[in-house]
């Protein structure tokens, strides 16, 4: 198994109950939050059928797009013994909750470094050998920096006999051979390699629709110097393009489902202002794009997530542009901005009717 990100830390558990040994071959290790995945309490269901209008209400004002959101409390307001008592019940909870235990998580270091070591003291607990813990505790990146995998029976794999930890920092994999891979140290034989690399995320499904602007531009040459978008929905020089959950939306930094489903409404209502109107182009101006983009830039900045390497910012491919590729303002923050420049008869976009002559 290549890679330790959220498909590695899913697949890794459920490979090792039925091969005779797996080799993980992990270059980043990551903070890995406990799913506590379970079948669905009966009273649980019930209690989300019966108030599911107020928790969809909810989920698109809060900032993620969850039903839960930030308390008014820095970790850094607490006793030791109080912010270790708050972890504790998030993590016992499991999922996302450990997150929102606080609001200054992904802007302020020391107050990040409690969440961070909280999570390592869990890894040293779970995993018996103490060599292996200390390469599976992540020590160079702040904590929700990057994705944060759910696992279930993660760090409990690596104590079964079957299971050995591959460090590839310290050993890189150097080719593959007939037989397997072959490190700087060592040569593993075996029969199936599992690629759990990641993926060209936000903008290179877009690319490879081959997507050509006016001029005969493509997408990939307008945004050579990175993503210019207003919204995240729309980009200038590409009439009547609309993006869902584009670079600079909340995109993969959200409840996907509640922000798929906030920019399906929004682009319909606009299509449907349009037809009103009579005209049938779209695109948005200068200035707002300009504008959106320096925002987005601002919000991002303003946090941690710039400081780490991941494919939030583009670095896991060879070449692509280091850029803070999802907006981290907020759905609901999100949404408001939306739904005013709707308010305002599309404010910052340029609507006209197509010459068919041109």
């Amino acid at each position: 198994m290549i890679g330790t990100g959220a498909t590695g830390v899913q697949l890794i558990p459920e490979i090792a109950k039925n091969a005779a040994h797996v080799y993980v071959m992990q270059r980043t290790p990551n903070y890995c939050i406990a799913g506590r995945n379970a079948p669905l309490d009966a009273e649980v269901a019930r209690d989300v059928k019966a108030n599911l209008s107020s928790i969809w209400e909810l989920m698109r004002s809060t900032s993620f797009g969850h039903p839960i959101d930030f308390p008014d409390r820095s970790a850094l307001s607490v006793t030791e013994e109080d912010r270790r008592d708050i972890y504790e019940a998030a993590w016992s909870k499991g999922g996302i909750p450990l997150a929102f235990t606080f609001n200054d998580l992904v802007i302020s270091r020391k107050a990040n470094e409690t969440a961070a070591e909280f999570v390592r003291a869990k890894i040293r607990e779970l995993v018996r050998d103490p060599d292996v813990a200390e390469l599976l505790a992540p020590k160079d990146h702040p904590i929700f920096t990057r994705r944060v995998p759910l696992e279930n029976g993660y760090y409990e794999t690596f104590n079964r006999e079957n299971v050995t930890l591959v460090d590839l920092r310290s050993s890189p994999i150097e080719e593959f051979t007939a037989a397997g891979i072959r490190t700087g140290d060592a040569e593993y034989q075996v029969d199936i390699i599992v690629f759990a690399t990641g993926f060209d995320a936000v903008t290179g499904s877009l690319f490879k629709l081959g997507i050509h602007g006016r001029d005969g531009i493509s997408l990939q040459e307008h945004w050579r110097e990175g993503p210019r978008t207003y919204l995240g929905l729309a980009t200038r020089g590409f009439p009547n393009l609309f993006m869902i959950t584009g670079p600079q939306s909340p995109s993969v930094l959200s409840n996907m489902v509640v922000s798929i489903e906030q920019h399906v409404d929004w682009i319909t209502d606009c299509l449907r202002h349009m037809r009103e109107r009579g005209v049938d182009v779209v695109e948005p101006l200068p200035d707002a794009e300009m504008h959106w983009v320096s925002h987005h830039n601002e919000v991002a900045n303003a946090t941690l997530v710039p400081t780490t390497n991941s494919w939030w910012v583009g670095s896991n491919v060879p070449g692509k542009l280091r850029r803070i590729y999802p907006y981290l303002g907020g759905v609901g923050n999100y949404r408001a901005v939306c739904e005013q420049v709707a308010r305002r008869d599309y404010d910052g976009f340029h609507m006209s009717v197509h010459d068919q002559g041109a």
